[in-house]
């Protein structure tokens, strides 16, 4: 009855998403990815991902960065590409193909500096987002001893970031903990398996507070590494005069170029997410619109389901906790 009431109040919905992160880690690098390859890799499914004027400006000249350095056989990089250095939003029109979109993915994007001038900001957009990326630089996070794990990945503050943004939570949340940088450490399964390993160690106070008896029943964290170029290794580290890291990235194959992997992984678990809570008909005011147009619009709800089976689960791609809010029958 209400769906029936309300079927014509019903438009396009927005879904938010937190990007979290420290400047230079690759959150930008990450959307271009996931921007660049999505109808490549999810043609067949009849889903189409359209960014609006603003985010296709940005993502196609970091883009067009991306493949530059792609050609390069060795790259430089002293944090990042680029870096972001101010809060944005990155707005994505989903739908069926050929036909008005039926949801709006709204990706929001703060650099380590506004994190922390502007903590509430942040908290408040966690509250409201059903979904949250944390972006990780992977060579910080494994080599060294993970001696530059702390500064560039800024784990703490995450942590109090999650504290305040999941105090009395009451509804489910997806935590997509996104390693990127990461081409090296995915050749070999012994590689592999420390990433997991690091991952579980050094976000531990994270991981258990998900854990704990107030979280575990609302929040699924998974881990989906993104291979943003694909074809370029890390190779090594060297120190400017200030003792800063200068990172050193080569080309695993001479005559690759631009080739990202796993960039439909972080979306494939969102949707699957948002599916599984449709089937279980939560009741969550922020969303329940969405579940609305969802159960008008079958096409758009077979489209996501086919696409969301591609979710990945074995070796770097790891379901923490939470795998009853994944499950689909």
């Amino acid at each position: 009855m209400l769906s029936r009431i309300l079927q014509p109040l019903v438009k396009k919905q927005t879904l938010k998403v937190t990007m979290l992160g420290h400047s230079g880690v690759g959150k930008t690098s990450l959307l271009c990815a996931m921007y660049d390859q999505f109808d490549q890799i999810i043609g067949k499914t009849n889903l189409q991902l359209t960014p609006d004027h603003d985010t296709k400006t940005i993502l196609d000249q970091r883009l067009k960065q991306l493949k530059e350095s792609a050609q390069q056989n060795s790259i430089k990089i002293r944090g990042g590409l680029e870096n972001t250095t101010t809060a944005r939003t990155y707005n994505f029109d989903l739908g069926k193909t050929g036909q008005s979109p039926s949801l709006e993915l709204q990706f929001q994007d703060y650099h380590g500096g506004y994190i922390l001038r502007k903590k509430e900001t942040v908290i408040n957009y966690i509250k409201e987002s059903v979904a949250i990326i944390i972006a990780i630089d992977t060579p910080a996070l494994m080599e060294n001893n993970s001696r530059w794990h702390e500064e560039l990945n800024q784990p703490q503050i995450i942590y109090d970031l999650f504290k305040s943004g999941f105090a009395e939570l009451d509804s489910p949340k997806l935590v997509i903990f996104a390693p990127v940088k990461c081409e090296k450490y995915l050749r070999k399964s012994n590689d592999e398996e420390e990433l997991v390993t690091k991952i579980q160690k050094k976000y531990s106070n994270l991981l258990n507070f998900f854990c704990s008896d107030a979280l575990v029943p609302y929040v699924a964290a998974v881990m989906t590494p993104v291979e943003t170029l694909g074809s370029v290794d890390f190779a090594y580290i060297e120190e400017d005069e200030n003792g800063q890291p200068i990172w050193f990235f080569r080309k695993s194959d001479p005559n690759e170029l631009y080739k990202p992997k796993n960039s439909d992984q972080p979306l494939r678990y969102l949707l699957r997410f948002l599916l599984k809570l449709h089937l279980q008909k939560r009741k969550m005011s922020f969303i329940e619109l969405i579940f609305i147009m969802m159960e008008r619009d079958k096409t758009f709800l077979n489209a996501m389901s086919e696409f969301s089976n591609g979710c990945k689960n074995n070796r770097a791609f790891t379901v923490f906790q939470g795998e009853n809010l994944l499950r689909i029958n």
